[in-house]
């Protein structure tokens, strides 16, 4: 033991051979323990010598060391960042909604300039842009080919403004009532539309129904369909008198029907006709067709057109309120078109009254238009079918081609006497109101109001059979005494396209009518009947 320590062990004695094994065991213990310690001393020093090598001062040392742990788990930092990443983030989303925004308001305000260009006038909730070109129907609606190769053939190089805002409308899948001047494109407005929703022909039965008040529109629009829709097996047909009798509904497969009220409610009650998976439902001369004897076989139809997905749209050219009110009630967010002023005739028809005194005087008049500037085709409008029989029969004594149209004929004889009129064949076609709406006579010249019109509709119906797709035309508007009352009705419609109009026709007390059907004085004249 050492020598300081001795006096603790005094009077004992160590037999260090005794416990030489233990002895040892403790000896090799503390060596290690030492030599541990030494090691860990020269680390110690050799590592404070490095960094004291690397980093030179004292600040940059700590500011090192404390670093690290600060960066790795300051939670509160982390946060702070998220947050501000976050008002980032909504910063950016303001302002793309903000610049959403002003792009709205700057296409509404080009559609607003655009529509007043071509004397537009829309009603409804998000109204769609207008078209301003057929091409533009490819890129915003992905129409096929072989509809703009129709249009092309046809000879549509640009859109008319009914067809510019209709198309747009309906292939958004808004429903619409439509109002435009005759003449004007509307069948094209809604068979276009038509044609690129259904894409191509099916089984499904009967997809889109389309209403006209008249054999003859009907007949013609399935035409104007037929030429539309060429290079696609679309099945389109008309209803006819053959086909309601024949014909068995239950396995017809028909993409476009065409028809007039009367054949197809007695087709749906007699022959069980199902429209129920009809998508598109088009109203041709709405107003027309809502009048007294058309309404309850036109409402019997929209019942029966039960899909609740349909899409329904109305277009005439003439829209009184109590019509548009009664779309309204059948019609969802719909969006009302006007064109040019609501129930005003075309302005490229030169219109003008003319007063004869007497039956006679009307006559009279006739020949001498004739003998001054017999200009063909010319279309004369009667009062009624015996009317018309009469004045047939009047002029076909004369150098004139002529021919007639009325309800008494049949439907062979009603379709010659179209046809060899639009032919060139016939010279001046006598007609009762039966062809005053929807028809289109391209190059008719004249149209002559031998007898007065029962109402302005009525009167712009017919003088719209002349001035078609842009073309100049003339109205020659006959009048007596019995007419004068109500000649402040056409003075109105008159002055709204255009047209001037003598002061004292616009002071006349304006007349309500319903219908302006006087008893009148029969045509044939004693001279004609004495010579005969």
């Amino acid at each position: 033991m050492e020598k300081g320590t001795s006096f603790l062990f005094s009077g004992i004695t160590f037999d260090k051979k005794k416990f030489a094994g233990d002895f040892s065991r403790f000896k090799e213990k503390k060596e290690s323990d030492d030599l541990l310690t030494d090691k860990a001393n020269l680390m110690e020093s050799l590592t404070s010598e490095m960094e004291e090598t690397t980093m030179p001062g004292k600040k940059r040392k700590r500011k090192a060391v404390v670093s690290e742990p600060v960066e790795g788990f300051n939670v509160f930092k982390r946060c702070s960042k998220a947050a501000a990443l976050k008002e980032e983030n909504k910063q950016t989303e303001n302002d793309d909604v903000i610049q959403g925004k002003k792009e709205l308001h700057r296409q509404m305000e080009r559609d607003a300039l655009f529509r007043k260009k071509h004397n537009l006038h829309t009603s409804g909730s998000n109204v769609p842009s207008p078209i301003q070109n057929f091409a533009e129907l490819k890129s915003r609606f992905g129409c096929k080919r072989y509809l703009l190769r129709n249009f092309a053939e046809l000879g549509f190089k640009e859109p008319t403004p009914i067809q510019r805002q209709a198309i747009p409308v309906l292939l958004s899948g808004r429903e619409c009532f439509a109002c435009a001047p005759t003449g004007s494109g509307k069948t094209l407005a809604f068979v276009c539309p038509m044609l690129m929703k259904l894409k191509h022909a099916s089984k499904d039965g009967i997809r889109a129904v389309i209403l006209c008040p008249t054999r003859e529109l009907a007949a013609q629009t399935t035409r104007e369909c037929k030429k539309l829709a060429k290079g696609k097996k679309f099945r389109i047909k008309l209803m006819t008198k053959q086909l309601v009798k024949s014909a068995d509904f239950s396995k017809m497969h028909c993409d476009i029907l065409i028809s007039t009220p009367f054949r197809l409610q007695f087709a749906i009650r007699k022959r069980n006709l199902d429209l129920s998976r009809v998508e598109y439902l088009v109203l041709d001369e709405s107003d027309k067709l809502f009048e007294l004897g058309l309404v309850e076989q036109v409402d019997s139809v929209v019942k029966a057109c039960s899909n609740p997905s349909i899409l329904r749209s109305l277009f005439s050219a003439t829209l009184p309120d109590s019509v548009e009110e009664l779309a309204r009630t059948i019609m969802h967010d719909a969006v009302r078109i006007i064109v040019g002023r609501k129930n005003s005739a075309s302005e490229s028809i030169k219109q003008k009254l003319v007063f004869v005194g007497s039956e006679e005087g009307k006559l009279l008049a006739l020949r001498q238009n004739f003998a001054e500037s017999l200009n063909p085709p010319i279309l004369v409008f009667v009062q009624n079918k015996d009317r018309a029989k009469e004045l047939y029969g009047e002029l076909a004594f004369a150098d004139i081609r002529a021919d007639v149209v009325h309800a008494d004929l049949t439907q062979i004889q009603r379709e010659n006497a179209v046809d060899n009129f639009r032919a060139g064949k016939t010279w001046v076609l006598i007609a009762t109101d039966v062809i005053a709406r929807g028809m289109d006579f391209k190059g008719v010249n004249c149209v002559i109001n031998y007898d007065f019109p029962d109402s302005a509709a009525a009167y712009i119906h017919r003088i719209g059979r002349s001035g078609r797709a842009g073309r100049s035309g003339e109205a020659i508007t006959f009048y007596t005494e019995p007419d004068i009352p109500f000649l402040r009705n056409i003075a109105n419609v008159m002055a709204a396209s255009g047209c001037e109009v003598p002061a004292w026709l616009t002071s006349l007390p304006k007349q309500k009518w319903k219908k302006h059907r006087p008893q009148r004085d029969s045509i044939s004249t004693k001279p004609n009947d004495e010579e005969r």
